[in-house]
């Protein structure tokens, strides 16, 4: 028996239904590893079953309700410790009572602190007006550290030596409480307990207990082991976080994760793990039937008109932001497309939600005599000025529909299909609970 190899890519702003659809591929498919490759604990993947059990999936992988299927938190993944040991009780009330045992964490996966967690919410708060959208778990500040001081960088494997991963913590604390001068601070504002904890000389000791169980219960796994879960014959499936529209190099800065989308951050995993560089994987882009995203960013489409659209597991509220919502939009995904890298189908959600009144985004008009954009300009390299220039580019735009609407779920399926050059969509969700899931061309195994 062979390994298959399957990711799942979301081709917007996150939001498209990829838990919903690796629930579906874990339990049609009995995989025994659903693999996070990107991101950290600010995934949110919903899983709503038919029995009325749901949960949002942040670090666990959405296949964790298959009672065989564990997850694989792999490097590059940032690893929020004391999180995951609250996500896994939450799980075990949900009837999922082996998540943890199930669980194997890379000892070289970046850890997220309350140090960072406190730091990246006062940035946010910093910034006003001008804010990028987050999350507030401290995932963006976490790589930010690590980039800025490499040697000092907290792994969750550091976390086996407490003395280490205390002196770690204890430099992280200094180096931030150096950086807080520079933000503006208004005494008895929400942000002055964030700050506090930049004094709490204690805090590290208590957090370093907190995270104890999690290392006990999960502890750091070493290259080989990785190597030797993913070559484990059966089905692997690689659930990304976000979605390519929020790529740290491809989305529109600085409105982006901290994390990449793409089908080479997934056949890196299983380089870096010894996995043959032949092995095959089969990719799918995910996407909603129309756009979605949360809090600050540009999008081009949005209509308050699709208010009316059911979102019960996304709220407005918290430090997200406002869910927003816009009709279906060919530039976006087109750009989403050419930087995800080669797909073998298309998964496609809310698919539901095509009654006749969606519209259908060909074109952007912008100010002057240019005439319609189709395709966003792309950029050759790393470059955030570029991204950043698009993001100008698109609070300018004003959406070009065409003037049918997309009359049918088939309607849509077809336009679709023929913007992203005949990729097939393959498999569509059309509704939120789990076993509506309809495959209409399966890969083949």
């Amino acid at each position: 028996m062979t390994t298959r190899y399957v990711s799942l890519l979301g081709l917007g702003f996150g939001d498209c239904g990829k838990g919903r659809f690796v629930d579906h591929f874990a339990r049609d498919w009995k995989a025994h590893t659903v693999v996070r490759f990107n991101g950290g604990a600010q995934a949110g993947h919903n899983v709503l079953l038919a029995d009325g059990r749901h949960h949002t999936f942040a670090q666990f992988g959405a296949g964790s309700f298959q009672g065989a299927t564990g997850t694989l938190l792999a490097s590059p993944v940032v690893v929020h410790p004391t999180a995951l040991l609250v996500e896994h009780d939450v799980l075990r009330r949900a009837g999922v009572h082996h998540a943890m045992a199930r669980l194997l964490i890379d000892a070289r996966c970046r850890v997220t602190t309350p140090f960072h967690q406190a730091m990246g919410r006062l940035r946010e708060w910093a910034r006003g007006g001008a804010a990028h959208g987050s999350c507030g778990v401290g995932v963006g500040e976490t790589v930010r550290q690590a980039l800025a001081a490499p040697d000092e960088a907290l792994h969750y494997g550091d976390l086996a030596q407490p003395a280490l991963a205390l002196g770690k913590l204890e430099a992280l604390r200094a180096r931030l409480r150096n950086e807080l001068d520079a933000l503006p601070f208004t005494p008895g504002s929400d942000a002055a307990q964030e700050r506090a904890m930049f004094d709490d000389d204690a805090l590290s000791r208590r957090w370093l207990a907190a995270a104890a169980p999690c290392v006990r219960q999960a502890p750091p796994a070493s290259r080989d082991a990785i190597g030797a879960r993913l070559a484990r014959p059966g089905v692997v499936l690689f659930e990304g976080a976000q979605g390519v529209l929020l790529d740290e190099w491809q989305g529109f800065h600085p409105h982006t994760s901290w994390s990449t989308v793409s089908t080479a951050a997934v056949e890196a995993v299983l380089a870096d793990a010894g996995i043959a560089a032949h092995a095959r994987v089969q990719h799918l882009g995910v996407l909603r039937s129309y756009f979605t995203r949360h809090g600050a960013g540009p999008l081009p489409t949005e209509d308050a008109v699709l208010d009316r659209l059911a979102e019960p597991h996304n709220a407005s509220h918290g430090w997200q932001g406002r869910f927003r919502r816009g009709h279906p939009d060919a530039v976006l995904w087109r750009h989403a497309l050419a930087a995800v890298g080669r797909l073998d189908g298309l998964a496609a959600s809310h698919l539901d939600a095509v009654d006749g009144s969606l519209r259908w985004c060909e074109s952007y008009s912008l100010a002057g005599d240019a005439g319609p954009l189709h395709t966003l300009p792309r950029s050759t390299g790393r470059d955030l000025a570029h991204q950043e220039a698009l993001t100008g580019l698109l609070y300018a735009a004003r959406p070009c529909y065409d003037r049918r609407a997309i009359a049918s779920a088939d309607d849509w399926i077809a336009r679709i299909e023929a913007l992203a050059g005949g990729c097939r969509v393959r498999y569509g969700a059309f509704g939120p609970v789990a076993g509506q899931v309809k495959s209409f061309t399966p890969l083949a195994d």
